[in-house]
């Protein structure tokens, strides 16, 4: 009786971990006040430039619960194309 006790009492808090992992909420990014990511600048740019570009509103994109503002729309294309290549780890914190 005891075995089938601890089998349960493990297969109940295996299922609620799984649960919790499949629930967890998207990763959270840091925006400012109007909701936009790394305070306007341009990640793209930091892979293809080599260095921090102001992005432009012409050229915005909500990804994440974040607006994202690229220098051009190619930028804006390669960021569609695989944000999480793109967008800094841990949320830009």
């Amino acid at each position: 009786m005891k075995k089938l006790s601890f089998c349960s009492t493990f297969l109940i808090c295996s299922w609620f971990f799984i649960f919790l992992a499949c629930s967890a909420p998207l990763t959270l990014i840091n925006v400012d006040a109007e909701g936009v990511a790394i305070k306007g600048y341009d990640t793209v740019a930091y892979f293809t430039l080599k260095r921090p570009v102001k992005g432009k509103n012409e050229f915005q994109f909500e990804w994440n619960n974040a607006k994202w503002l690229f220098a051009s729309k190619e930028h804006l294309e390669m960021f569609k194309g695989d944000p999480e290549k793109f967008a800094p780890q841990y949320g830009g914190y």
